[in-house]
Order: C-alpha cells, then sequence, then structure tokens
C-alpha cells in the first residue's frame, strides 16, 4: 500500500495528465475534419495526396479520435482562392480518390455523390455566415446553390477553426445538372449542351476563353473575359459553338429591337434565372456581384436549354463586410459598380444597365421581389430565423476558431468601420445591416408599376376536354416564371422534360405544347410541373 500523501500526489499527477490530454482534443457539436497529410506542404494549384476522415456521429459532441462515419480515406487537396491565399487561415480544394489516386465519387452529410469539395475559411468574414446564408437563400427561392456544412478542421493535430464544407460548381446530376458534354459531340443538338462559363479574376489554371465583343458601361470601358470552365478541354467546335451562342446574347441587349420577346435577348437567356440572381446580389449588396465569380451555364436545346446565370459563389465580402466602392453601405446598387468605381480593373458587362431599362423585366423583377418580401426568402423574419439558427450552431466553435485567430475588433482587409469587438457583435451587425437594406430596397427598388398589394399562390389545374381526348393545365401564378415539366411513366421513367416560360399570371396551355414532339402513350403517367420552389405532381390516364 502507498502511504496516503504519496497516493495524492499519484493521483494529481493522474489529473494533470488527464486534464492535458483532453485540452488537447477537439470536442465539438460540429462534424470534425482531421487531415493528415504526413508533414508535407499543401502547394497551390498541384493536389498532394492526404489522408481525410469526417467525424459526426448521431450524439451531440465528438472528438477527433472518434471513429469516421461520414469519410475515411485518401484525398487530394491543394490551396485555392486568390486574395484570400495572403490571410493565415486558408481556403482548399480537396478530391475524394480511391485507393490507387483516382477521383472517387462519394456521398458526404447525405449529399449527392461527387468527387470535388472547397473547405472555405471565412477568415475576414467574422460572424462566419456569409456564404451559407447566401446559399441558404437562393436554394429556399426554388434553386441549385451549392450545399454548405459548418465544421471544425485539425491538419496535422493543428486546430485550424471553423470552416464551410462547399460543393465545388462543377457539371453534374446533383449540382449544374446539365447534359454531360462528350468530345465527339460537335453538330447539332449534340454540340449545343451543356456549357458552364464564368466572369472571373484570371488566377489558378485556366482552360482559356475570350473577350467580349462590347466593353462595359463605364468612364473607363473595359471588354469582359469570359473563361471556359466546363468542359475544361472542349472541342474546337464546341468552344465555338458556345462563345457565338453568348456573343448572339449581348448582341441582342445592342440591337433595336431588343426588348421584343421573339426577336430580343429574351431568346437567348432564362430570364428567371437573371431576375433571382440580380436579387440575391442586391439583397446582399455583393459589391464583386456580376463581376467576380460569376457563372453562367447552358444545356441541349432539346431540354429547353437558354443561357442561365448562377450558381452563386463568394459572398464574404457582401453584406456590408467591404470598406471600398460602397460595399458596407445599405443604400445603392451593386449593379451600378461601374459608376461607383470606374477605375476598377473588374467591370460588370453592359447587360444589367439595359435589362433594367425594358419594362418586361423590370415588372418581372419588381413582382418577384415583392412576392419574395411578403411570403417568400426575403421576409426579414425568415433571414432572421436562419442567421439565429447558424448562431445556435456555432455558439461553442466561433470561441475556439477566434482564440485559434485572435482577430475580434481588428481590422482584417477589408473590414469597414466601426469593427464589433466580438463575435455576437458581428452577428448583431449583420442583422442590423440586413434590416436597413431591405427596407431601403423596398424604397428603392427599380420598377414599373406600384408593389402588389395582394399575393396570388401559384397552382396547378388538370383539365381532360372529353371531346377530342386531350388535357390542358391550368396555370395560376404571382408573376412570369419559367415553368418546368416532366412526364414521367409509372415505372418512374422519364419520357420527356420540357422548359417554357410563362409570361401571363393566368393561363391554360395544352398537353401537346408543353411536349410537341411526343406521340400521345397510352396508360397511366405522371406530370411533374415546377415553378420556382413550388411543385406538383398531376395523374395522367391514356387509354
Amino acid at each position: 500500500m502507498y502511504p496516503r500523501f504519496l497516493r495524492s500526489i499519484l493521483l494529481l499527477i493522474f489529473y494533470i495528465l488527464v486534464g492535458q490530454l483532453s485540452a488537447q482534443l477537439l470536442r465539438s457539436n460540429l462534424p470534425i475534419v482531421v487531415i493528415n497529410t504526413g508533414n508535407q506542404y499543401i502547394p497551390d494549384d498541384q493536389k498532394i495526396d492526404v489522408e481525410m476522415k469526417i467525424i459526426d456521429p448521431a450524439t451531440y459532441y465528438q472528438t477527433e479520435k472518434d471513429e469516421a462515419n461520414v469519410y475515411t480515406g485518401k484525398v487530394g487537396i491543394e490551396l485555392r482562392g486568390s486574395s484570400s491565399q495572403s490571410f493565415p487561415k486558408k481556403a482548399y480544394s480537396f478530391e475524394t480518390r480511391d485507393a490507387q489516386g483516382e477521383d472517387k465519387d462519394v456521398s458526404i452529410f447525405g449529399w449527392p455523390e461527387e468527387s470535388d469539395y472547397i473547405l472555405y475559411p471565412s477568415y475576414h468574414e467574422k460572424s462566419l455566415m456569409h456564404n451559407v446564408l447566401a446559399m441558404e437563400l437562393f436554394r429556399s427561392m426554388g434553386f441549385y446553390a451549392s450545399r454548405t456544412q459548418f465544421v471544425e478542421v485539425l491538419i496535422d493535430q493543428n486546430y485550424m477553426g471553423v470552416y464551410v464544407v462547399m460543393e465545388k460548381i462543377k457539371r453534374s446530376k446533383g449540382r449544374v445538372d446539365i447534359a454531360k458534354l462528350e468530345p465527339e459531340e460537335i453538330a447539332g443538338d449534340e454540340v449545343t449542351g451543356g456549357y458552364i462559363v464564368k466572369i472571373d479574376k484570371q488566377t489558378g489554371s485556366q482552360s482559356g476563353g475570350w473577350l467580349s465583343n462590347y466593353p462595359s458601361l463605364s468612364t473607363f470601358p473595359k471588354n469582359i473575359f469570359f473563361q471556359y470552365h466546363y468542359p475544361e478541354d472542349g472541342a474546337f467546335q464546341q468552344r465555338a459553338y458556345i462563345k457565338d451562342y453568348v456573343s448572339s446574347f449581348e448582341s441582342s441587349l445592342k440591337s433595336p429591337f431588343y426588348k421584343d420577346a421573339d426577336k430580343g435577348y429574351r431568346k437567348w437567356i432564362n430570364v428567371e434565372s437573371f431576375i433571382y440572381y440580380w436579387i440575391l446580389n442586391e439583397v446582399s449588396r455583393n459589391v464583386d456581384g456580376y463581376r467576380l465569380s460569376t457563372f453562367l451555364y447552358k444545356d441541349k436545346d432539346s431540354k429547353g436549354g437558354k443561357l442561365t446565370i448562377g450558381p452563386p459563389w463568394d459572398f464574404d465580402i457582401a453584406f456590408g463586410n467591404a470598406d471600398y466602392c460602397n460595399g458596407q453601405s445599405y443604400q445603392g446598387f451593386s449593379w451600378q459598380f461601374n459608376t461607383i468605381c470606374p477605375e476598377d480593373g473588374y467591370q460588370l458587362p453592359f447587360w444589367w444597365d439595359k435589362l433594367l431599362q425594358d419594362s418586361f423585366f423590370l415588372d418581372s423583377l419588381s413582382k418577384v421581389y415583392d412576392y419574395q418580401r411578403k411570403e417568400g426568402s426575403l421576409r426579414k423574419e425568415f433571414i432572421f430565423s436562419l442567421i439565429d439558427s447558424m448562431s445556435y450552431e456555432l455558439q461553442e466553435a466561433q470561441v475556439r476558431n477566434f482564440k485559434k485567430w485572435n482577430i475580434l475588433g481588428q481590422y482584417v482587409w477589408p473590414n469597414p468601420s466601426p469593427i464589433p469587438s466580438s463575435w455576437q457583435g458581428e452577428v448583431q451587425e449583420l442583422k442590423n445591416w440586413i434590416g436597413e437594406r431591405l427596407i431601403w430596397l423596398d424604397n428603392n427598388l427599380p420598377r414599373n408599376k406600384t408593389p402588389i398589394t395582394e399575393v396570388v399562390k401559384t397552382q396547378f389545374r388538370l383539365k381532360f376536354n372529353q371531346n377530342d381526348g386531350r388535357y390542358t393545365i391550368g396555370i395560376q401564378q404571382p408573376f412570369p416564371n419559367n415553368l418546368n415539366c416532366r412526364l414521367i411513366d409509372i415505372n418512374g421513367r422519364i419520357m420527356s422534360q420540357s422548359q417554357i416560360w410563362i409570361e401571363n399570371t393566368a393561363k391554360e396551355i395544352p398537353l401537346s405544347d408543353i411536349f410537341p414532339s411526343l406521340q400521345s402513350p397510352m396508360g397511366i403517367f405522371f406530370l411533374e410541373l415546377t415553378i420556382a420552389d413550388h411543385r406538383e405532381t398531376l395523374k395522367i390516364i391514356q387509354i
């Protein structure tokens, strides 16, 4: 038996050692991403093989020592970003891989299977929420935006803070859902899609691009550079096609007939996407909006392939978090950046000035905005509920993050003054700014008509004409929208799909106009109809 004083000393040493061990463990309510590089340097623009595990058990808390249940295995990882690479908290791009080092599609956090993801640091955005909030708002309005998940990250046992795992923008069934463009598809309908292009800084790996034929509207005009994003190494005919298509859209905007429904810009673009993209960038007062991290995509003509803008990306210096070019102000418009900062090297294309001169675009825009403010995702209480939910989720992890990165109350480019001294202050400042911004937009939104006072709910009705045996779809909607239609057989197979623009708030359309090339089959079928975030499935019986 040890003497009592010796047992006391041994117990004290034991508890000290246990306490030190516990202090080294990351215990979090967030998923934990553990990266083991083998002490390799993570470079820019060249992925290296490392081991990764992601832990997110059903229990509320977990540590990095727990078994991985989201992902475990090899990934390729590299630095990403442009100006953000100057910050000590780095952004990363990673690709899940198999044992042979080839990319491998996996599902993480229940998302659709893919291999490419982003670890977003939100270093100079101290609420840690901007990107997640923007993506949530766009999805809640019925459009795809990258799925997001707050996590805490360790690299080689070093705690790196709170990150956001995000889906990388790419062509994929669960992401930008357009046709895969094969190298041999160089003619006819095959060459018409799918494509992704972007307006952005020319950093990182490049796949080439072209300069617009039309300069920006500015006292220091610049020609916008469009970059090929997908396919990365398209055939000459494919690159020529998408360049000509975008150029034709721009030429239609420059023509005297640009407002005409058949001859003008509406022939070339998905108007709905431009409306919602404008709204997101203006609600957030995104100082980089429209001119950087701006993606556009196009599907095949047979799939309704008009030029669509989005998905949105990079909102760290939105929501008032920019001390230049009026980015901190809740007043003014982001689309007027060329007038506010005409000497900046990255400018907006001339499109938005022209679109906002068209009464059709203005009326559609104002109706969408008014609806979303009254009934949809732009209600202040809805936005604040998202922020409150994220605040609860981040409450504990943010303490560790800002212990690692001691920047609260300090200037980090491009934080505007005054700078809140606490994370709670940053969150409240975000709420205050959004509240003021929504009031300003309500009073200053460009419009031709007065705001709507009565909101019409979206509804579909299926009518059958006994005389000719044909179906007609009755549609009621609050504002002009794209109608997406899919005809599905009883086994779940998609027989045909279509997208058409419905300009009227009330309209009846024969089913044969929606699927003009489809011969009427016999049997039981399901018609899936989608307008924005409203979806219904109707049964059709053909005998």
